[in-house]
């Protein structure tokens, strides 16, 4: 799989930090993004120093304009890795018998960086990576979303979570199917919980846990073998699967006893409100 060439979304920390530190070195160019400019400048610091080439974007994901920007200026990619991404919970009204909501800000936010986040860097890879020679595999180039076990799932406590990520899944899966023909390969990374910093403050037990090198070990797998989904641990996500297959009334009666987590790694809007999930 020639991997010589990579651009990653939420390059500053967690999983998308990981990847391109796994990547770098010598011959390899990568073009890191994310909001956050001080770990950004961390990620592309260390990248260097592995001998890697770094062009870095400090924006927005949610910015299509911004994003369409950065990702034709790459000239040619090889790997394509949209790991940007924000999770957040219900809150209780003041009264007693208000029911937990999102706030619509946070509900919008996370639309417009989990969902929008990733059209805004998959549409233009596409764009870009067919117009690229095919490869001796017969590739152009590979993209690879990251989605969650959290899209299998109709979880009440972080709704607008589960939505994007279902939606992220099904538009790689879906999209992909068309595009494998022309060497474009799209793959959907339908994932437990990782172990960085968006779980790191999570005080319940959070079963099938990955290690951050386990977890890039498995996509970049994964990825090099062409697979459409990669799932981890299976098991869970077989599980998550079947609740989805039970009567709603049943499922949520498992659902409202489940904590809705700890504080996510993403800056806000005033008023939202973030939470790690699956």
């Amino acid at each position: 799989m020639k991997q010589d060439s990579l651009l990653i979304t939420g390059a500053a920390s967690g999983l998308g930090r990981a990847l391109a530190l796994t990547r770098a070195g010598k011959g390899v160019t990568l073009h890191l993004i994310d909001c956050n400019g001080a770990g950004l400048a961390d990620t592309a610091a260390r990248s260097e120093a592995l001998g890697a080439r770094v062009v870095t974007h400090t924006l927005d994901v949610a910015s299509a304009p911004a994003m369409k920007d950065a990702v034709t200026s790459a000239g040619q990619l090889d790997l394509v890795f949209a790991c940007a991404g924000i999770t957040g919970g219900t809150r209780s009204g003041p009264a007693d018998d208000t029911a937990p909501t999102e706030p619509e800000a946070q509900i919008r936010r996370m639309v417009a960086t989990n969902l929008d986040g990733v059209l805004n860097t998959v549409l233009p890879a596409i764009d870009l990576i067919r117009t690229q020679p095919r490869a001796a595999d017969g590739t152009r180039g590979r993209i690879c979303a990251i989605s969650s076990v959290a899209g299998v799932v109709s979880f009440p406590g972080t709704p607008t979570y589960c939505a994007t990520k279902a939606a992220v899944d099904r538009f790689m899966v879906a999209t992909g199917g068309n595009l494998k023909r022309e060497g474009v390969i799209l793959s959907s990374v339908v994932c437990a919980f990782i172990n960085t910093p968006m779980v790191a403050s999570n005080e319940f037990p959070m079963p099938g846990l990955t290690q951050t090198s386990d977890a890039v070990d498995k996509i970049m797998k994964g990825v090099a073998r062409n697979q459409r989904r990669i799932t981890f641990p299976k098991w869970i996500v077989a599980g998550s699967r079947f609740m989805d297959l039970l009567p709603i009334r049943l499922a949520e009666k498992y659902y409202t006893t489940q904590p809705i987590g700890a504080a996510g790694t993403m800056p806000v809007t005033e008023n939202d409100s973030e939470t790690a999930t699956a």
